[in-house]
């Protein structure tokens, strides 16, 4: 959720029990602030924070022009000193996932190691190799952020347009959805790059727009039921939960171009959850 009404944003998403104190509300937006102008981003978003036994990680997000490509994600212990994380590379992830388990310590500079053994040779004598993985929690945290933006991230359709240079930028003349088309979840998008566009027939595609129909559709998503759609406050306002990755909250008010998304959670990811459906 954007910094610039991360107040008023805070309170619509506060159903799901997704709350900052008063003092941590002051801290950040004081401090997202300093960060904007620091790393010279267009924009900055609250991410949100991902829950440790002896810690809490806060996370925010720079924008570029490009605000799908141009992403840096920060974190935080204290909502005032930001880090930056590293990107998450494909050889990163498969350590991540091969070394670390349960949850976070909250500690960036705690190592998870992981031994590997390796069977080398041939006959009656075949020798056996140890290998050790290890990766500090900070590169842990980077992953599980680059893996919940990829797999849950939200926008509502028409909110990002494409520019003919190949940009995504904020559509500044976004209304926001009518209230039947926010009970549909084909009008809700992941901000990535798109996994599912090849599979379309033409005939699906006939009456789309270039500039806004480049994004995945939640309704796309595997397995089925995996989101839970509700109006509330009065159904004034479209509220998204994930229930892959529990915590991840997103809500839009109709007829207006609020939107955003917040997760606070533990960090990770629901994979029971095709039994559960």
């Amino acid at each position: 959720m954007d910094s610039n009404s991360l107040y008023y944003s805070l309170e619509l998403v506060a159903g799901s029990g997704h709350i900052l104190t008063p003092e941590q509300r002051t801290a950040l937006e004081s401090s997202l602030v300093l960060l904007k102008k620091n790393y010279k981003f267009s924009r900055v978003l609250f991410w949100g924070k991902i829950l440790g036994i002896n810690g809490v990680y806060f996370i925010a997000q720079g924008r570029g022009e490009d605000e799908m490509k141009d992403k840096k994600n920060l974190y935080s212990l204290n909502c005032m000193d930001w880090f930056l994380l590293p990107p998450a590379s494909d050889s990163m992830i498969e350590e991540v996932s091969k070394a670390t388990k349960g949850r976070f310590i909250g500690d960036p500079s705690f190592v998870y190691e992981h031994q590997e053994i390796h069977r080398q040779g041939e006959g009656n004598e075949p020798v056996n190799e140890k290998a050790v993985i290890t990766i500090t929690e900070e590169k842990r945290l980077a992953v599980a952020v680059h893996q919940i933006d990829a797999e849950v991230s939200v926008v509502p359709r028409g909110a990002f347009i494409k520019s003919p240079r190949g940009l995504v930028q904020l559509n500044r003349s976004f209304g926001g959805l009518s209230e039947a088309e926010a009970r549909k979840l084909d009008n809700f998008l992941h901000l990535r790059q798109s996994k599912n566009m090849k599979k379309k027939s033409v005939l699906d595609m006939g009456d789309w727009n270039p500039a806004m129909d480049y994004l995945d559709a939640l309704s796309d998503d595997i397995p089925k039921g995996s989101w839970s759609l509700q109006f509330e406050f009065a159904r004034k306002v479209c509220v998204l939960r994930s229930l892959l990755w529990l915590g991840l909250t997103f809500y839009h008010v109709p007829m207006t171009p609020q939107h955003g998304y917040i997760y606070i959670g533990d960090g990770t990811k629901n994979l029971d959850l095709p039994f559960m459906l």
